[in-house]
């Protein structure tokens, strides 16, 4: 009777990415632009800039955006025509890193008895790193004059789940907004 507890199984998503490793992504590209407005940068403030971005990320478009964004709120036009500037984004690395610690009893599936025993983890700890790295390659146009490489710009984000004794669960995180797994919270906004 005791091997025959009840278990059940959690679909963590659907998607290519789970949120929280859509977060980490994100934040870390965030995180790596500096905040200060009077920053060294070769090209004159109101310059209509071209953006093209490169690497082997599927995810790299996002850098895209974000970089987009970070030069609008610093006093640049992002346009495809009549640029006067193009900087090429070359994304290093951008992604999520997983290490699992793990003190416990794996789940067991049976081959010849259909009884299933759930993972029972005295101690478990799940710690997930975004990160994210890449420069700058600054051009005049039309000329296509290369003018300057920006320092790389890189940061990092983390998540960390941790299981204690099989019920109890918790987590720690440098992220904005987590999400929440299994948590019932009512909006009322």
């Amino acid at each position: 009777g005791l091997l025959s507890a009840c278990s059940s199984t959690q679909k963590i998503t659907s998607s290519a990415r789970t949120a929280t490793e859509q977060l980490l992504i994100t934040e870390s590209v965030m995180r790596s632009l500096p905040k200060q407005r009077d920053m060294p940068f070769p090209i004159p403030r109101g310059s209509a800039i071209k953006l093209d971005v490169t690497g082997i990320s599927p995810d790299k478009d996002i850098v895209k955006g974000i970089v987009a964004g970070w030069l609008g709120l610093h006093g640049y036009a992002v346009q495809d025509d009549n640029a006067s500037h193009r900087i090429n984004i070359v994304v290093n690395s951008l992604g999520t890193e997983l290490a699992t610690t793990f003190f416990g009893i794996p789940p067991i599936q049976a081959s010849l008895i259909p009884i299933s025993l759930p993972e029972l983890a005295f101690y478990k700890a799940e710690n997930q790193t975004g990160y994210t790295r890449f420069h700058f390659d600054i051009f005049e146009l039309p000329s296509g004059r290369f003018l300057a490489s920006s320092s790389p710009f890189l940061a990092d984000t983390f998540y960390n789940a941790y299981t204690v004794l099989f019920l109890f669960t918790f987590n720690k995180t440098d992220l904005i907004s987590p999400p929440r797994m299994g948590t019932f919270r009512q909006l009322t906004k």
